[in-house]
């Protein structure tokens, strides 16, 4: 789904390598995206929502987000985020799987983690 097709100021997105601030004539570039806040500035107001995965693109002046999850902070569900959270920490505390089932453990958990921290900024 689209989320925003709007003219803004400015987006910052969580890139792979760390976070991205993309102004107005920016050097076009395509970077894969890690789980945490995309940031944009409309009419000097910020807003944010929580991605994970995916890629950003940037051309001319567009900026274009394909994420793998995508979400404001008003659709997060607070309960089902804070469990998730738990299940995951007790998981990890107790880890005996594979390296890649860790890795997918820990993104879920930072996903968990950055769905929580949007939710209670918006209260």
């Amino acid at each position: 789904r689209r989320l925003l097709d709007e003219p803004v100021d400015m987006v910052t997105v969580p890139g792979l390598n760390g976070e991205l601030g993309i102004l107005p004539g920016h050097t076009p570039l395509i970077s894969q995206l890690k789980t945490g806040v995309l940031t944009y500035v409309q009419d000097g107001k910020n807003s944010q929502l929580h991605v994970s995965g995916g890629f950003v693109e940037v051309r001319e002046d567009r900026v274009s987000v394909l994420a793998v999850i995508a979400e404001r902070p008003e659709e997060i569900d607070v309960a089902s985020a804070r469990a998730s959270r738990e299940r995951l920490e007790k998981q990890l505390s107790g880890w005996s799987g594979s390296e890649e089932d860790l890795e997918v453990a820990r993104t879920e958990l930072a996903r968990s983690e950055v769905r929580l921290q949007l939710a209670s900024s918006r209260s």
